[in-house]
């Protein structure tokens, strides 16, 4: 995230949307890349009102959260991951897909 006036970001959480259509590849083909060299990566939280707690409860909003859940990923992240860290992260993800780092 961009820094501003208004705050700075503590760098927590690193969640992408892959888009299949644009991409080339879905969220569980990239997760499983990932996967395949030891790195941690995980979808983005599954909505409050699709959890087996509160079934039957309706949504309130426009589904924004759904739309989140079905394309994201949450990748690895903390103070602790270095710049080559962050690179190799960067090659995995995009080798599965045809949309480049730069493009």
């Amino acid at each position: 995230m961009p820094r501003t006036a208004a705050g700075n970001s503590n760098f927590w959480l690193t969640c992408i949307l892959i888009d299949p259509e644009i991409f080339g590849a879905d969220r569980e083909a990239v997760r499983l890349a990932l996967e395949t060299h030891d790195i941690e990566s995980r979808p983005t939280w599954k909505p409050l009102h699709l959890q087996p707690a509160f079934r039957g409860v309706g949504l309130v909003g426009i589904g924004h959260c759904e739309h989140i859940f079905g394309l994201g990923l949450c990748l690895p992240t903390g103070s602790a991951l270095s710049p080559a860290d962050q690179s190799r992260v960067i090659e995995i993800v995009t080798s599965q897909g045809r949309v480049g780092p730069t493009e």
